[in-house]
């Protein structure tokens, strides 16, 4: 709800230049995750160890309330602390995911995450449209307001309407993993890293062009109502995500998640390119789309992958250290797309973002040919 506006949001607090607005809207938008890098792991084995359901009513009641905040903010570094903080209770939706997988057979994994996506596409499909109206109808302040409010009701249904089933250690389960442990079991493992790493480029390419996207749709609609334009500019990704994410996580279960991930990058890069070419607002929209049903897979796939691989008694830290992967990409691709746009422009952004999805694509096909190679030297 909040993130179609929030470069605008910094533009109502002075008048800067386009540069200005620019650069901080990366470091805004970047701080929550960078601070959520380090921080997503700890969350993770918290989970492992106490239950994940306290670990959800934390970071929901913290969110809602440094969103809160922000609404009342007047000034660029308040709202830049107030991120920061938000990225040390950042972790409802990641733990969310280990949650399912903990209590879900690996394989139905893909389906599974794929259904509980919707949920998170759902919200990225008419959150930005909810807030974009709200704040052209009455402003930024009460939209933070209503949106804080809306995550503290999510969390009150966590607190009264689920219940953890945790599964009892056997003799062979018993043993606890230490963090050297699950680092080690990691990197030992040549496409589990891999996938990590190719999470973390997903973010940074994704990510790079989000803080901008709003100032990019002023430019091609030259009207009013800009920040309900740039929701449905959002949206038009999420609602591509919504039809296709659970499909793709069905077909990961029966031909390889890393078949479809390889698909998917492949077709990630190809509509990111007319996005820098349209010349009107709806020619991005509907480019958004198709590039929102490629996006929607990835991270079923991902984690699907790492549900099938890790062991469960140390999946919630594994699946932790892979949102810092995400996170460390939401942190550099913003800078990134501040940093590429105030040298080259926007639309330079897209196709910076496109050779990005090639370079992780590249990754993974090594890496899977690798790793098949080794297998049957091994025979």
């Amino acid at each position: 709800m909040i993130m179609p506006f929030l470069s605008l949001y910094i533009e109502s607090f002075g008048n800067y230049s386009n540069e200005y607005v620019q650069r901080w809207a990366g470091f805004v938008f970047g701080v929550t995750f960078l601070v959520a890098f380090f921080i997503s792991p700890v969350w993770g084995r918290f989970g492992d160890r106490y239950g994940y359901k306290p670990i959800l009513l934390i970071t929901g009641f913290g969110i809602a309330i440094s969103i809160f905040f922000m609404g009342m903010m007047h000034h660029v570094m308040g709202l830049f602390i107030l991120r920061l903080f938000m990225g040390i209770v950042t972790g409802f939706i990641p733990t969310s995911i280990a949650l399912i997988s903990s209590q879900t057979p690996k394989e139905q994994a893909g389906k599974t995450l794929g259904t509980l996506q919707m949920g998170t596409v759902s919200g990225t499909l008419f959150g930005p449209l909810i807030g974009g109206a709200m704040a052209d109808s009455f402003g930024f302040k009460y939209t933070f307001i209503i949106t804080s409010i809306s995550i503290a009701i999510a969390t009150f249904g966590v607190l009264f309407g689920i219940v953890e089933n945790r599964k009892k250690k056997t003799a062979n389960q018993g043993q606890c993993y230490s963090r050297k442990d699950v680092i080690r079991k990691i990197f030992n493992h040549r496409i589990l890293i891999t996938v990590m790493i190719i999470a973390l480029l997903i973010q940074v390419a994704n990510f790079s062009i989000q803080p901008l996207l709003a100032l990019y749709v002023s430019q091609l609609s030259k009207g009013e109502s800009v920040a309900f334009l740039a929701g449905m500019a959002f949206s038009a990704t999420g609602f591509g995500n919504l039809l296709m994410t659970r499909q793709w996580g069905k077909l990961g279960d029966k031909i390889g998640h890393e078949k479809v991930l390889m698909c998917l990058l492949i077709l990630a890069s190809i509509f990111i390119i007319p996005q820098a070419l349209a010349t009107n607002l709806w020619e991005l929209v509907i480019f958004r789309f198709l590039f929102g049903m490629a996006i929607g897979g990835m991270l079923p796939s991902i984690t699907a992958f790492i549900r099938r691989e890790a062991p469960i008694e140390m999946q919630g830290e594994v699946l932790g250290y892979n949102q810092s992967f995400r996170f460390l990409g939401n942190v550099l691709g913003p800078v990134l797309g501040g940093v590429v746009s105030g040298y080259g422009g926007i639309t330079t952004v897209f196709y910076v973002t496109s050779a990005l999805f090639i370079i992780a694509f590249g990754i993974l096909l090594y890496s899977v040919r690798h790793d098949h190679r080794q297998l049957k030297e091994g025979y």
